[in-house]
């Protein structure tokens, strides 16, 4: 399956860089290429000679490969690869990836990587849980590379726990998973609306919500590395996906969002409707800060906004449209009620009751419904796995 696949193992210092010699050959009778660059202090568990003769290149660790001033160029081994999968990740290269270090070829090539990248953790119990580690994985996240997370077990310090590298025969099972979905939505564009709306008061307050736009931005990345073009209407969150397929379009108001949507919505195949849109907005903003006055309350009138997917909706003709519900009762009721009314082909309802659901969370635990009443539930998950199972549901009924 992976015949002609190009991939550049990146190996770092940690006591299960012995792995890589099985993950090369398992890489290599799959038909891969394989070019492996490691940390200097991967070679203290793994020597080069061993991973060269396995992989039948020379394993790389320096800039300058030779006394004629001859160098490893660390842009054309990223822009020959498919992909690029760094195991084991150690927690300092962890670190310096995610900060944007480059001190040596390893950092070098990866902050080149124009092809998707898988990362393999492995470390310690204490240091695997420890809340940096979690952050840094969390910023790869959102950078679009793929996190293949430790497994429990037996660890070298004795300790039992996670932190145990996931075993080669998995990771080459993801690497497969990888590139059979790569191009599931080739040609096909997709619009997504994403995080919050901020409806001014002034030019200092607004009315807003407590979106983050994770789900969105979860969803964006895993459509693109699909192979779709993907435009991504945002109101104002921290990070934005990044990837070459994703064309980010920031919006501050609900009148901005159904603009820029309304814009895109025509030439795409695929919508869909993550963003918390404000129902209402005043209906004056003033244009100086407002004063607070002595006893005294302020009334704001409210205007209602546009109803971006219902209004889309109505000009559907042969776009596939997704949208979300976030629900505290009648959750299932209100769902089915919103699939009919803005003509979605799917809504995907979660509950502001559900532990590690809802807003802000990493997690969300999602029931999705279909126009044919049909019903899919799933347990409490990572949003990016929720994303690749919402793109799994959508490229079957959009290719049935």
């Amino acid at each position: 399956m992976l015949a002609g696949k190009k991939i550049l193992l990146a190996v770092c210092g940690s006591i299960a860089a012995y792995k890589a010699a099985f993950f090369v050959r398992l890489l290599i009778k799959e038909g891969a290429e394989v070019q492996v660059v490691m940390t200097e202090s991967s070679k203290g568990f793994i020597t080069p000679l061993t991973l060269s003769t396995l992989s039948k290149k020379p394993a790389l660790s320096e800039f300058v490969k030779n006394n004629a001033g001859e160098w490893n160029n660390h842009v054309d081994l990223a822009l020959w690869a498919d992909l690029m999968v760094v195991a084991p990740l150690s927690a300092n290269t962890l670190g310096k990836m995610a900060t944007g270090r480059c001190d040596n070829l390893v950092l070098a090539t990866y902050l080149s990587a124009k092809c998707p990248v898988m990362v393999c953790p492995a470390m310690d119990l204490d240091m695997y849980l420890h809340d940096s580690t979690k952050q840094n994985l969390e910023i790869l996240r959102g950078f679009g590379n793929i996190v293949i997370e430790a497994q429990s077990g037996e660890l070298a310090s004795g300790l039992h726990g996670e932190g145990r590298l996931t075993e080669p025969e998995d990771i080459l099972e993801s690497i497969k998973d990888h590139f059979k979905k790569a191009h599931s939505f080739e040609g096909k564009t997709v619009l997504i609306t994403s995080g919050p709306t901020q409806e001014a008061i002034d030019p200092v307050r607004f009315i807003g919500n407590h979106s983050t736009g994770k789900m969105g931005k979860a969803i964006a990345i895993e459509m693109a590395s699909r192979g779709a073009q993907v435009t991504f209407v945002s109101g104002p969150v921290t990070l934005y996906p990044i990837h070459p397929n994703i064309q980010v379009k920031k919006v501050s108001s609900a009148v901005e969002m159904f603009t820029a949507a309304n814009a895109a919505y025509s030439t795409s195949d695929i919508a869909i409707f993550t963003a918390a849109v404000a129902d209402f907005r005043p209906e004056v903003v003033a244009d100086s800060k407002i004063k607070k006055q002595k006893e005294e309350g302020i009334t704001i009138n409210l205007i209602q906004n546009p109803d971006i997917a219902r209004e889309l909706g109505q000009q559907k003709t042969r776009q596939f449209n997704v949208g979300f519900a976030l629900e505290t009762d009648n959750e299932a009721v209100n769902a089915q009620n919103k699939l009919k009314s803005k003509n979605f082909d799917l809504i995907v309802l979660n509950s502001l009751r559900q532990e590690g659901a809802g807003f802000a969370h990493d997690t969300n635990k999602v029931t999705i419904f279909d126009k044919d009443n049909k019903e899919y539930h799933f347990e409490l998950k990572r949003k990016e796995e929720v994303a690749s199972d919402l793109a799994e549901i959508i490229y079957s009924k959009t290719n049935a």
